[in-house]
C-alpha cells in the first residue's frame, strides 16, 4: 500500500468493532442491488504527487468507461491521511461508495468487517477468472482460507533510490547491499547540510512496512503461527532499533525526519538534499518533482548481508493498491463491470504507467512498457524478495500501534533522548497491550 497517516488507536478499534456488527447495507447475503445502474461513486486512493495530479489521470478513464458502458463514476480522491477510517465509518454506516481503492494490507482487516464484497471463484470469472493476476498480489487480497475481499490493482515494492552525482562526489563506487553498507554510504553522504537518507518517521504505516522488513531479516515476525500479537520478541526490537538508529545512533537522517508524513522523504530526495531514498516505485513521483531519470540509480533494498531472497534475506513487503467493491451498492453489476474495465490489460498498462507501478494482472505486466530497468527490480523483488504483511484480522490495529511506537521513538531520537533496546522493547509492549483482546 502507498504510505498513510494513521489515526488512533483507540479510534481504528472501535470502528472495526462496530463494523464487525453492522457490516454495511444492501443485502446481507450475498450483498448490492442494482437499484441505481447508471451510476457509481469511486474512490481512489492519492497515487500521485498531488490529488489534482490523480484526478488527471483518472478521470479520462472514467469518461472511457461512462462512453463504453453509459454509467457515469462520480470520483472522489481520497488523502491516504482519511481514507481508513472513513471505509470503516461507511462499513459501519452502510453509506459508502460502490467502488473504493484500499491499501492491500488492510484487506483481511476489511474483510473481517463483513462490509466488503467476497470474490469468490464465480466473482473473479466475471472479470476474466483469477488466473489472470500474479500470486504475490493475490496474497494480499485477504485471509487465507475465504474468498478474496479485494482484486489488485497496483502492485509496488520498496528499492533504493541513489543520487548518481551524489555518490560520485562522495566517492561511493557502487550502491549499498547491505544495512552496513548503506549506513557508510550515509555518512559520506550526510555533509554540507545535505543528509544520506530520508524517512517518513511520523507515518505509522511506513514505519510498520520497514520494521516488518527488518524484522524478517532478524528472523522475527510480529504475529504467531496463530494470529496472536508478538511485538516483543529479541528480533522484533532489535529490528525495530536498527530502524530507528538511522536516526539515532548513526546520524544518516536529519532530525526534522521525526515530523514527516506527508511524502518530504520524496521530496528531499528529488530536490538534492538526500542522497538515498527507501520508497515503493518512486519514478513517476519523482519526475513529477521534476528529477530526471538519467539523475537517479535503482537498486534492491539491502539486506543484513548476502543477496535478497526468501526467508531472512526479504527486502520489501508485497506493496499494492487493490480495489474493492462495497456490499451495500446499490448498482453491484455496474460495479463489477468497473472492476472489469479497471483490471483489462489496456487500463492496467496506462494506470501502472502513469503512476509507475506494477501491473497485477500477467498479461500486462508482460509489456515491454514494463521492462524498464526500474521496473525490472521492483518485479524481481516481487518475485522473490518480498512477503505480504501479516493478513489478520487486526493487521489495521497493528499498523497504527506498532507504527506509532516507531514514530515516538524517531520523536525521541530527534530530541536528543537515548533510544536504547529497554525503551525500545518498552514501547512495543506498550502497543501489543493495545491491541484486540480475543
Amino acid at each position: 500500500m502507498r504510505s498513510i497517516r494513521a489515526a488512533a488507536t483507540g479510534a481504528v478499534t472501535l470502528s472495526l468493532a462496530l463494523a464487525a456488527s453492522a457490516c454495511g447495507g444492501g443485502s446481507s447475503a450475498g450483498g448490492g442491488s442494482n437499484d441505481s445502474p447508471k451510476e457509481l461513486t469511486y474512490w481512489a486512493s492519492n497515487q500521485g504527487a498531488s490529488i489534482e495530479v490523480d484526478k488527471k489521470v483518472l478521470q479520462p478513464e472514467l469518461d472511457k468507461f461512462e462512453k463504453q458502458t453509459g454509467i457515469k463514476v462520480k470520483l472522489e480522491v481520497v488523502p491516504w491521511s482519511d481514507l481508513l477510517n472513513r471505509i470503516l465509518t461507511a462499513t459501519t454506516s452502510g453509506q459508502g461508495p460502490d467502488v473504493l481503492n484500499i491499501g492491500n494490507t488492510w484487506s483481511a482487516s476489511l474483510q473481517a468487517t463483513g462490509g466488503l464484497l467476497p470474490w469468490d471463484d464465480e466473482q473473479f470469472e466475471k472479470i476474466g477468472g483469477k488466473d489472470r493476476f500474479v500470486d504475490s498480489a493475490l496474497g494480499s487480497t485477504g485471509a487465507e482460507g475465504q474468498p478474496p475481499a479485494a482484486v489488485p490493482l497496483y502492485s509496488m515494492a520498496y528499492a533504493l533510490y541513489y543520487n548518481k552525482q551524489m555518490f560520485a562526489d562522495a566517492g561511493i563506487d557502487a550502491p549499498p547491499a547491505t544495512w552496513d553498507e548503506f549506513v557508510a554510504a550515509g555518512k559520506k553522504l550526510s555533509r554540507d547540510g545535505k543528509w544520506g537518507t530520508a524517512m517518513e518517521g511520523s507515518n505509522p504505516s511506513e514505519n510498520v512496512h520497514h520494521a516488518y522488513v527488518f524484522a524478517k531479516q532478524h528472523g522475527a515476525d510480529f504475529f504467531t503461527a496463530d494470529g496472536r500479537p508478538d511485538f516483543t520478541g529479541d528480533g522484533v526490537v532489535t529490528a525495530v532499533k536498527q530502524y530507528v538508529d538511522l536516526m539515532a545512533k548513526d546520524k544518516v537522517i536529519a532530525p526534522g525526519n521525526a515530523e514527516y508524513a506527508q511524502n518530504q522523504s520524496v521530496s528531499d530526495f528529488a530536490k538534492g538534499r538526500t542522497g538515498m531514498l527507501l520508497w515503493q516505485s518512486a519514478s513517476a513521483n519523482l519526475k513529477s518533482q521534476g528529477m530526471s531519470e538519467d539523475a537517479y540509480g535503482i537498486a534492491p533494498v539491502p539486506v543484513q548481508s548476502g543477496t535478497p531472497g526468501p526467508g531472512k534475506q526479504v527486502n520489501s513487503m508485497v506493496a499494492g493498491i487493490n480495489l474493492a467493491v462495497f456490499k451495500s451498492t446499490d448498482n453491484l453489476d455496474g460495479a463489477t463491470e468497473f472492476v472489469k474495465f479497471m483490471t483489462s490489460d489496456a487500463e492496467q498498462k496506462i494506470l501502472n504507467t502513469a503512476y509507475s507501478s506494477i501491473p497485477p494482472v500477467k498479461a500486462a505486466q508482460a509489456d515491454p512498457a514494463f521492462n524498464t530497468p526500474a521496473n525490472a527490480v521492483l518485479k524481481d523483488t516481487l518475485g522473490k524478495s518480498a512477503v505480504a504483511l501479516p493478513q489478520v484480522p487486526d493487521e489495521s490495529q497493528f499498523e497504527t500501534a506498532v507504527g506509532t511506537a516507531v514514530k515516538d521513538l524517531f520523536a525521541d531520537a530527534a530530541a536528543g533522548r537515548p533510544v536504547t533496546t529497554d525503551s525500545v522493547k518498552a514501547a512495543l509492549t506498550k502497543a501489543q497491550q493495545q491491541m484486540p483482546t480475543k
